[in-house]
């Protein structure tokens, strides 16, 4: 299996393209082994050592690692037990395993629907690009909440692509936007 490595705007994540499809829909995080008990594959990621949160996207799997400086003896680890994964047929996911972030089945005015939309349109594949995601999780009093994922997480630059990239675009489409928080 061919699996090529990205580096990501947080110097701590790398990227790994599969070439194939990981997530058909949704995308995953985990930030720990006990998060990650229903994907095998992340807790056998997990249990290298420095691990700190595992990422599916569409199609790649972002790993951020404690520090930078470890990947040099960690890369071809990560592809190794990413590599027999997929060649071993094992599923990513346990059958039983639901995604927890649902959402509580409440309607969403078009205001939610219009941010989610621009979200997902314009927002999600950008930074899928550089390994993350970004997620809506709630309009409140103006405030949209939005949850960093993957290479996202934790990067340098997350600050500035929410507030010079995501709100500003929001605010342009969607007036009652007047901030944007990563929770």
């Amino acid at each position: 299996m061919l699996i090529e490595t990205e580096n990501t705007p947080n110097p701590a994540t790398l990227k790994f393209l599969l070439h194939c499809p990981v997530m058909e829909r949704e995308s995953r995080y985990f930030v720990n082994k006990e998060e990650a008990t229903d994907s095998p594959l992340a807790v056998a990621l997990f249990d290298l050592q420095h691990v700190t949160s595992v990422f599916y996207g569409r199609d790649f799997i972002s790993v951020t690692l404690d520090s930078p400086s470890l990947w040099s003896q960690f890369e071809s680890k990560v592809i190794m037990i990413i590599s027999d994964h997929f060649e071993n047929d094992i599923p990513l996911l346990n059958e039983n395993s639901e995604n927890t972030e649902k959402q509580n089945g409440e309607e969403d005015d078009d205001v939610v629907l219009q941010i989610k939309d621009l979200i997902d349109d314009r927002v999600r594949p950008a930074v899928a690009r550089d390994g993350g995601d970004i997620v809506f999780q709630k309009f409140e009093d103006g405030i949209v909440y939005l949850s960093m994922r993957g290479a996202c997480a934790g990067c340098p630059s997350s600050v500035a692509t929410l507030k010079q990239g995501v709100e500003t675009l929001l605010k342009h489409f969607v007036p009652e936007v007047i901030e944007v928080r990563a929770i």
